[in-house]
């Protein structure tokens, strides 16, 4: 175990979560499972004490996943274990320390996984947009390691790549094409904007791509929206407020996409399940579309920082406004995976 990698919990050995073949521990070969398929499975979930890592986590654990989860720092296994319920924690494989900056700590961490659920994102709660320029950088650094981590020490090279819809839909022209997979925003946009945000997201899911080709990687990507609670305006403070740069001109060109943050989760496990079918590519996900003032507004008040979408208006707008956004690649697995279960 690496210097930069600190194991903080495991699995009680209570647990069983293997049936070794004559007593010998599986170390890269076959191995046989008294457990259902997916329990056979070991994936790794990095930050899986973030807002949506949590989630994924949970829904992985539902579906019998055994769970291994990275975190930046000791500290963040309080906030862990504040999101956790008990017997999901007693489940989860192994909790460890594992940097995004260190590349060996991050190849200890994915050894013997089936997959990696690539989360994280450089979020700064007190700074006053919560994300920098620097952070940018980093969240690119950190996507090259994980893609490199994962070719050289993951069981089965594949990566589940939490990008954003931020990295789809800032260009400076084509404002009234439809919004799908195809579309990217433009760095040079976000830069002169200092939307940084997108700025890291959409450089960070570039250099997966690439690294990902370069180093046959099996590499798909979920873009979800404005991440929010179960219920409209629940959002959550700490990733609106950097996501929301340039919000009034998402709200007035019908680009503020939400995604209520348990489906997204379970998007990205239907997304990694579905790789053995033909899933590849990216996956924009979300729910709805923010499309009146007085909901934009909602929003704002939710956050308690005005002006933040509406721009400083108010009221109420008499019509909707239109939006080119399209999930339907994602609606059409989605469809597929619940045909599937109905069949079973």
């Amino acid at each position: 175990m690496m210097e930069d990698e600190v194991l903080l919990h495991s699995r009680p050995s209570s647990v069983p979560a293997f049936c070794w073949d004559e007593g010998k521990p599986y170390v890269g070969g076959k191995f046989s499972s008294c457990l259902n398929a997916r329990e056979n499975k070991l994936v790794c979930v990095t930050d899986g004490n973030s807002f949506l890592g949590s989630h994924i986590v949970k829904e992985l654990l539902s579906r019998g996943y055994l769970v291994r989860v990275t975190i930046q720092n000791q500290v963040d296994f309080e906030d862990l274990k504040g999101q956790m319920k008990e017997d999901d924690m007693n489940k989860l494989e192994s909790v460890v320390v594992a940097k995004m900056k260190d590349l060996e700590s991050l190849c200890d961490a994915f050894r013997g996984c089936h997959a990696v659920f690539h989360t994280s994102s450089f979020v700064d709660p007190h700074g006053i947009s919560g994300y920098s320029e620097q952070m940018a950088f980093l969240e690119t650094e950190g996507a090259r390691n994980v893609i490199e981590a994962c070719s050289r020490a993951a069981y089965i090279r594949r990566c589940i790549f939490t990008s954003s819809l931020l990295a789809s839909i800032w260009t400076s022209s084509n404002l009234d094409r439809v919004v799908d997979e195809s579309c990217w925003s433009s760095e040079e946009f976000c830069r002169e904007n200092k939307l940084w945000l997108a700025l890291g997201k959409v450089r960070a899911e570039e250099i997966a791509w690439r690294k990902s080709k370069e180093l046959k990687v099996r590499l798909v990507t979920v873009c979800p929206g404005l991440l929010i609670a179960t219920s409209f305006p629940h959002a959550h403070k700490e990733t609106s407020i950097p996501y929301l740069k340039g919000g009034p001109i998402m709200l007035r060109q019908g680009l503020l996409g939400l995604s209520d943050v348990r489906k997204v989760a379970e998007a990205h496990v239907h997304v990694y399940e579905a790789m053995d079918n033909g899933a590849c590519g990216r996956y924009i996900c979300f729910e709805r579309v923010v499309q009146r003032l007085d909901e934009a507004i909602q929003l704002e008040n939710e956050l308690n920082i005005q002006g933040l979408v509406s721009g400083g208006r108010s009221g109420i707008l008499s019509e909707e406004i239109h939006s080119n956004l399209s999930n339907s690649k994602l609606a059409r697995l989605l469809h597929q995976a619940s045909q599937i279960s109905c069949n079973q």
